[in-house]
């Protein structure tokens, strides 16, 4: 059985990140079908197009449709005699294309990717002929002068990481590839209106005589569409800003076997749904950290090199997240050019080993202060986490996200890794809008701003109440925020109406450059003698109240939860779930109330014993905690019944469109989008 379930974990290392569909902003390039393997056989680990086999050597590769020739097993390509590349066949019987095997050793690797067998000869290039990481792609041939016959290993001159060769890094990252002058966009080339603001008193009418302490006010923002008649092509169709992405991938020694080799496969998806303009840079940490390459644009060439790279990771090792995160930010920092959008994707299935096993860290130290949420520099750099597993620290990656801006995610099956990073990877290549401020100015002395409810968004209420703001960021295409404003009404004794407030947006358009101020209208409400019936709540008001207490249910559960009192969170979540069912918007069978209470309910049962919650319970309600107070989808650990919950109402069409890519490459399924959504009520 073990024979059996090892060789099982040696065939899903197999087919990881290489040739997946290409992005659709590209035309596909002409294959041949005989020197490369079918999109659908890559994809599908029930079409491998390799069976193990035994052998003494470990296993052996054939294809089902050809045994007369071999497969390089890291690029998947036939390996043809007198083909025009060099093939090199280890002690271990396996063979590889030369420049394929040359650039696994290259970052560091000694052991076979299919058997895993630590090599005693290794592919050498000529020792003039020290490659840099991203070395040029080239045809291989057996007369080539840069290729000699295998040494045996020498005592290693480099830095040694954990039993690897390994380069020396260098000091500063301004290695990235060089930007070409970006393109901008005006006129009819994009919608001119990139965002709508709407506005919503609790309710219309409120008679003379009457004041009220608190009156809540509902601003809507809502980010217009980058795609124009098509919905299947929200993202790649119409122009976008590009991107800087790191990525910061665990691949500690726990990472060993099907988890590295689905992280592989994930990130081969992210890699071929990038565009020719964005650039990618791989960090691999375990005890310690390393760049795997600069910053480079996802051409051809840079694809290729960057699944090579990531298809050379091998795991073991500590955890040490710390130094992860440093190097991720320190690409960031270092870099020469800048895309208009940039962002750090981490993720762990473990806990940081070697800087924060102190008993009360400080998890905002892990990022410079530079990418900490201020006035001035309000998120250029959000860290979206992912945590996977039942080990993974989710205080630790919440904190993170939290001080950057970012969301937090739980995975808790690695199977559906790829699902995960799809959804974030289509918000990411949507932002429509940066720098995205609300400002609102109170339209009547007598009116006064008390709070404004804008969940982890920076907001703020001048001294004497006339006037506030909230700081957002960024925005993705059809993304919406809504806030609520709570002000202070005077009884009034004359007059049929009283102005209260006039907001406007402030926002940089990204594909024109351009400083955008978007106006709305004067808010009024009536002021009657009397209301001759009785005045029902906005249910958009209602619905976003429910929103905000629901989060504030949460947080105070955790608390007594991590205080050791599991029945008092339950009880708190209880309660709440007791209240939601008596409001306006919960008893008209508002969609999101409705996923709203399910998932407080999953909650309840993930807090049912101290076990239950370590495991899954705090990581669940983390990533809740997260998605609700940015407004934003993130994914999390689902019950059994394979249903989404409300993280569905906060997903954008171009995160759906980039779900469905992933789950047609796959047989997994993380978060299937509630088509049932779209019909429930939003603000408009």
């Amino acid at each position: 059985m073990g024979s059996k379930w090892r060789k099982m974990k040696m065939a899903l290392g197999l087919n990881l990140c290489t040739y997946l569909p290409r992005t659709l902003e590209e035309p596909p390039a002409a294959l041949n079908s005989t020197e490369r393997l079918s999109d659908v056989a890559l994809l599908s680990p029930l079409n491998w197009p390799m069976t193990p086999t035994p052998s003494s050597h470990g296993l052996k590769l054939s294809r089902n449709s050809s045994k007369s020739s071999k497969t390089c097993s890291i690029c998947l390509t036939k390996m043809k005699e007198k083909g025009g590349h060099a093939i090199f066949t280890a002690e271990c019987s396996h063979s590889f294309h030369f420049h394929c095997i040359a650039s696994n050793v290259k970052h560091g690797n000694q052991v076979c990717p299919v058997c895993r067998a630590k090599w005693k000869e290794i592919p050498m290039q000529h020792p003039s002929f020290d490659l840099p990481y991203l070395f040029p792609l080239r045809p291989y041939n057996n007369n080539d002068a840069a290729i000699s016959l295998p040494h045996r290993l020498p005592t290693p001159r480099r830095v040694m990481n954990q039993g690897r060769v390994l380069a020396p890094e260098p000091s500063i990252f301004n290695d990235d590839e060089r930007l070409e002058q970006q393109l901008v966009f005006s006129g009819n080339n994009h919608p001119v209106r990139m965002m709508d603001l709407k506005i919503y008193p609790e309710v219309s009418a409120l008679p003379r005589d009457e004041s009220r302490e608190k009156f809540d006010v509902l601003v809507h923002l809502r980010a217009a569409a980058m795609a124009t008649g098509d919905a299947n092509s929200q993202i790649s169709r119409y122009p976008r800003a590009p991107i800087d992405l790191v990525t910061v991938l665990d691949i500690s020694g726990s990472m060993a076997g099907t988890k590295l080799a689905l992280l592989k496969r994930a990130m081969g998806f992210v890699i071929q749904n990038l565009g020719l303009n964005d650039r990618l840079s791989v960090i691999a940490f375990s005890s310690t950290a390393r760049r795997l390459f600069p910053l480079t644009k996802m051409s051809d060439d840079g694809r290729q090199r960057a699944l090579q790279a990531v298809n050379s990771l091998v795991a073991n090792g500590g955890t040490n997240i710390a130094e992860g995160l440093r190097k991720g930010v320190k690409v960031m920092e270092d870099r020469r050019d800048k895309n208009p959008v940039a962002s750090i994707i981490l993720l762990s299935d473990g806990r940081d080993t070697y800087t924060m096993n102190q008993p009360d860290p400080n998890y905002k130290l892990l990022l410079p202060l530079s990418m900490h949420g201020c006035e001035s520099k309000r998120f250029q750099i959000p860290v979206h986490s992912f945590g996977f597993g039942s080990d993974h620290d989710a205080s630790l990656m919440h904190s993170v996200s939290e001080t950057s801006g970012g969301t937090f995610s739980f995975i808790e099956s690695e199977s559906v890794i790829q699902d995960a990073l799809a959804q974030c990877i289509g918000g990411l290549l949507s932002v429509a809008v940066q720098e995205l401020r609300l400002e609102i100015d109170g339209m009547c002395s007598d009116v006064h701003l008390s709070s404004i409810k804008a969940g982890s968004y920076w907001s703020l209420v001048a001294g004497d109440g006339r006037s506030g703001f909230v700081d957002i960021g960024d925005l993705y295409a059809d993304e919406e925020r809504d806030f609520l404003i709570s002000i202070k009404i005077p009884a009034q004794r004359d007059g049929y109406e009283t102005p209260l407030l006039k907001m406007r947006c402030v926002y940089k358009d990204l594909l024109s450059k351009e400083i955008v101020t978007l106006q709305s209208h004067v808010l009024k409400i009536e002021r009657p003698e009397a209301v001759g019936q009785e005045v029902v709540v906005s249910i958009e008001v209602d619905r976003q109240r429910n929103r905000f207490l629901a989060a504030e249910a949460m947080v105070k559960a955790r608390a007594l939860a991590e205080g050791e009192d599991l029945a008092a969170a339950v009880t708190v979540i209880q309660s709440f779930r007791e209240a939601l069912a008596e409001t306006v918007s919960a008893k008209s069978n508002d969609g999101f109330c409705v996923a709203l209470d399910r998932e407080l309910k999953e909650m309840q049962e993930r807090m049912a014993s101290r076990h239950v919650y370590e495991v899954s319970g705090r990581a669940y309600i983390l990533s809740g905690l997260s998605s609700h107070s940015w407004q934003r989808a993130t994914a999390r650990g689902e019950s059994g019944d394979g249903s989404s919950f409300v993280q569905a109402y906060y997903q954008t069409p171009s995160m759906v469109e980039m779900l469905h890519r992933s789950q047609a490459t796959s047989h997994h399924r993380l978060i299937q989008p509630l088509l049932s959504f779209a019909s429930q009520p939003k603000p408009r």
